[in-house]
């Protein structure tokens, strides 16, 4: 039962942010919801912030399975780097609750060092997903563009997480896709005088 139990209080987590918009949610509400008490609840993780982070490993977990399987799929750089930007914005990673967890792990990853630690891995793989795949395709400007397209994919989860219209997980793909090809382009012509 420990799993199941864990599971829904990891899914009821990423719920109740989601609603509040904020980590203000309480662990009795969180336990409410997965259909268990409190105490149990803080049996199996803690407290909040563990319960949080434990949401977050969830999240990129699933995230990580995703771009794991786009890549298997796609063939060249470029295909791949497409692969890995539609990854983190499609339906099952850019939804209004993860996007709201994701906004709240960068509030809380500045004064806790579980959450910095695992933001930094996250960052560290998206770059070097990247990072590997533009290198053919540009050379020496590879790692700035790596870091302009992982900034602009977690811009566009930031200004998702303000706004109060259903996240469009299509139009940030083609905002982000768009960047990758004028980088390209850019690189096509070369330096610019």
């Amino acid at each position: 039962m420990e799993p199941i139990r864990r599971e829904a209080l990891v899914k009821a987590t990423i719920a109740e942010i989601g609603q509040a918009g904020s980590l203000d949610v309480t662990v009795a509400q969180i336990a409410r919801r997965a259909g268990m008490s409190s105490a149990l609840a803080h049996h199996y993780f803690g407290g909040k912030d563990q319960i949080f982070l434990a949401a977050m490993r969830h999240i990129l977990s699933l995230y990580g399975a995703e771009v794991r399987g786009a890549l298997i799929m796609a063939q060249g750089p470029r295909a791949r780097i497409e692969a890995v930007i539609r990854a983190g914005f499609s339906s099952s990673n850019f939804r209004r609750e993860v996007i709201a967890a994701w906004l709240n792990f960068y509030v809380l990853a500045q004064s806790d060092a579980q959450a910095h630690r695992l933001l930094t891995v996250y960052q560290r793989r998206l770059h070097s997903n990247l990072l590997y795949n533009l290198r053919p395709l540009i050379g020496a400007r590879a790692a700035e563009v790596a870091l302009r397209i992982a900034g602009l994919i977690d811009g566009l989860y930031l200004r998702e997480a303000l706004r109060k219209e259903l996240p469009s997980g299509d139009e940030a793909t083609r905002q982000v896709l768009t960047a990758l090809s004028h980088e390209l382009t850019q690189a096509d012509r070369g330096p610019v005088a």
